[in-house]
Parts: C-alpha cells; sequence; structure tokens
C-alpha cells in the first residue's frame, strides 16, 4: 500500500510517501517558509537526485498541491498518477482525552480536532489545515489521524493529575497530555524487539533528546509516565524551553521584568534551556565544541541537561520497578557519544553499564552497553513517520 504521510506545522510541511508492504520510502521532502518570501520545496525521490524547487507558496493547499506535482512529475516523480497514492496519514500533535489511538479521520474527527486546538494552538491549527487540503485534493482517498498524545492515554490518573483543584481538570482538561509518542512507541517496541521478549514482559525507559526532549516509562508496551506535562514546556530542560521549575518564579519574573503573559511565556519556550543558560546556542553541538575549548556555560548546560535526564531515569527505574533497557533516540539521543556517556554515569546501582568502544556510534541501531550490564543500553533512530504509515495501513485495511 502506498501511503502519504503528512506532517503540517506553522509554516512548515514535512512529507514521505511509503510502499508500507516493504516499508520503503518512496519520496520524501519538505516545503519551508509557507506563506514568507522565499518558500520552495526540497524533494528527494528514492534513488534519485534531490529537487530543489523555489517558487511563492502562499498557504497549506498550495504547499500540498506541490508535494503531489512532485511524486507525479514525469522527471522527478515516483508515481505515475494520484491514484496510486491509496492512504494518507496526517501527523496530529495533540488528540487530548478523546483519543487513545490512530483513528480513520470523518467529520466527527475533525469537530473534536477543532476543540483540542485550544491545547495546542500553534500545532493543532495547521495540521486541520494540512487534512482539509488532502481531502480538497485527494478526494476519496482514505485519511487517518496520528496523535502525538495518544500513546500517553494509557497513564492512570495519578501519574497525569495534577495537585490542583480537580474542578479544574473538569473544567479546563488541565492534566499531563505528553508528547513525541509516536516516537516512544515505536522505539520501544524496537527495543523489545532487539531485547528478544514479547512487549507486555518488558519495562523500558525511552529518551526522545533533541531540542525538544522528554522521558517515557513504558511498562508492557504501555506508556505508564512522561516528562511532558500539559504542554511541552514541563519536564527536562531543553534547547529553549525552560523545563521543570518552581511556578512562583512565573510570577516572580512577570512583577520584577514587568512581562506580559505573552512575553514570560516567551521567555521560558523561546529563550530559556540550553540557550538560556549557555548565553550561546540551542545546538548542543555547538554547546559540545564550545565546551571542550574551555566556555563554562557551555559545560554549566551540558550538566544540568545531562544531570535532568538522569533524574527522571531513576524516577522512572522506581516507578517501573526495574528496568530491562534505556534507549536514546532523536537527534541527540542518536547522536550525541558525550550526552550518552554523561547520562549513564553514575547509574551503576541500576545496573547501568555503558560499553566505551561501542558508544562510538551515531544514527545506528546498536547496543551500546557492556558485557554483563544488567540493563541493556540502546540506540534506535526514531521512525515516526513509518509509525504513522503503518499505523495508516491497519486502519485503512480494516475498512477495506
Amino acid at each position: 500500500m502506498n501511503v502519504l504521510v503528512i506532517n503540517c506545522g506553522s509554516s512548515s510541511l514535512k512529507y514521505q510517501l511509503f510502499n508500507t508492504g516493504e516499508q520503503t520510502v518512496l519520496a520524501k521532502g519538505l516545503v519551508e517558509r509557507i506563506g514568507i518570501e522565499g518558500s520552495g520545496l526540497t524533494h528527494q525521490p528514492d534513488g534519485k537526485d534531490k529537487v530543489t524547487i523555489t517558487r511563492q507558496v502562499a498557504n497549506h493547499r498550495e504547499a500540498i498541491e506541490l508535494v503531489l506535482q512532485a511524486l507525479v512529475h514525469g522527471e522527478h516523480g515516483v508515481i505515475k498518477a494520484l491514484s496510486e497514492i491509496q492512504a494518507v496519514g496526517h501527523r496530529v500533535v495533540h488528540g487530548g482525552e478523546k483519543f487513545a489511538g490512530s483513528v480513520m479521520i470523518d467529520d466527527q474527527v475533525m469537530k473534536a480536532l477543532e476543540e483540542c486546538s485550544e491545547l495546542a494552538p500553534l500545532h493543532n491549527p495547521p495540521n486541520i489545515i494540512g487534512i482539509k487540503a488532502c481531502q480538497h485534493l485527494l478526494p476519496g482517498v482514505l485519511q487517518a489521524g496520528v496523535f502525538d498524545t495518544a500513546f500517553h492515554q494509557t497513564m492512570p490518573d495519578y501519574a497525569y493529575l495534577y495537585g490542583l483543584p480537580y474542578e479544574l481538570y473538569q473544567k479546563y482538561g488541565i492534566r499531563r497530555y505528553g508528547f513525541h509518542g509516536t516516537s516512544h512507541k515505536y522505539v520501544s517496541q524496537r527495543a523489545a524487539a532487539m531485547l528478544g521478549k514479547p512487549r507486555s514482559a518488558t519495562k523500558i525507559i525511552t529518551c526522545h533528546l533533541g531540542n525538544g526532549a522528554s522521558i517515557t516509562a513504558v511498562d508492557g508496551g504501555k506508556s505508564v509516565a512522561t516528562s511532558m506535562g500539559f504542554t511541552p514546556l514541563e519536564g527536562l530542560m531543553m534547547g529553549t524551553r525552560c523545563g521543570d521549575i518552581d511556578p512562583a518564579i512565573v510570577m516572580f519574573i512577570m512583577e520584577k521584568e514587568g512581562l506580559t503573559v505573552e512575553q514570560v511565556n516567551d521567555l521560558l519556550n523561546k529563550k530559556s534551556g540550553v540557550l538560556g543558560l549557555s548565553g550561546l546556542s540551542s545546538d548542543f553541538r555547538d554547546l559540545e565544541a564550545a565546551a571542550k575549548d574551555g566556555h563554562k556555560r557551555a559545560q554549566l548546560a551540558l550538566d544540568i541537561f545531562a544531570y535532568d535526564v538522569k533524574k527522571y531515569i531513576g524516577a522512572y527505574a522506581a516507578v517501573l520497578n526495574g528496568v530491562d533497557a534505556i534507549v536514546f533516540t532523536a537527534g541527540l539521543g542518536e547522536n550525541s557519544i558525550l550526552i550518552r556517556s554523561m547520562v549513564c554515569d553514575r547509574l551503576d546501582y541500576l545496573g547501568v553499564r555503558l560499553d566505551n568502544e561501542k558508544n562510538q556510534v551515531r544514527g545506528q541501531e546498536t547496543d551500546i552497553s557492556a558485557a554483563g550490564s544488567a540493563v541493556k543500553v540502546l540506540v534506535i533512530p526514531t521512525n515516526e513517520e513509518l509509525m504513522i504509515a503503518l499505523d495508516t495501513q491497519r486502519l485503512v485495511s480494516g475498512q477495506m
């Protein structure tokens, strides 16, 4: 089955066309700067040269039109006609409590997505626009929604509720939702396969570490705790997000600095994290290079980040009552030899032993734990798009 996976951001659109039977990517690409001067498409057909098309793209509908034209193009296309696309899978950031799994998109689902937009005002609206554009441009093609929050809907109430008046949860849905769910689901399934165990018999801690970062405790294949909360701001300190802080700090800063709600929100989400601490960059590669040259605040930012990850791993080992494997994934987790080493240092009380030679790897699925390590340490490149494509295939096959 040919499944087109669409991931709409506020001013960008990522896509991949999969043959799900062979689990191969026929083409992938990115439309950038939608609605902004200098927009265009980068299209990578499998086995062919990358193609860059620079043209003004006013909105997401035009972006999807451009993608579809590229897929059937005589020279750099990978299919002969749009009728060869049998389904579309959409990444949707927030499904609230309405969706505990991926679903086929219909009018009822679209209404629910609109209602969830209040919980993710920066992400869900472009996701919805992308769905509507595909419905218009590919009429009759079945469409599925795959939610970042869905995997975490198995968390128990004592793990997702905050110590606030219960009425606020009832009225506004204020609770921990968690994000990166598709990634945590994919790598935890791969980890179980690498361990040679059924998912139901595993206790796994998945560390999705990138500019945005989260950690999840996966018990028997189900998420039981995760570090991100009501929004992606909670949990680990990240590239530009502050992560866990005393909430009274927000009011204190607003009063002392004379900030509005919008300004303090911008401060916590875009000017904090390792960027704010280092005063240098939100890119961990820059920080590692600077720390190597003696930049003290860059080193401090790395130390705090590794400490945060280690702290959550310890907490989730307690939640799980033991752990079979710790998984590193996403841009930083897959590629930073230093961060993996810093995180695993002094986790020997859990039975974690890292093999420093095996750890000299980037972007490869492998076991980097030392012989005899009671807890496996795994590097697993995430593949959210494949997960979306396979979920879409499963849903569509059930309707055929």
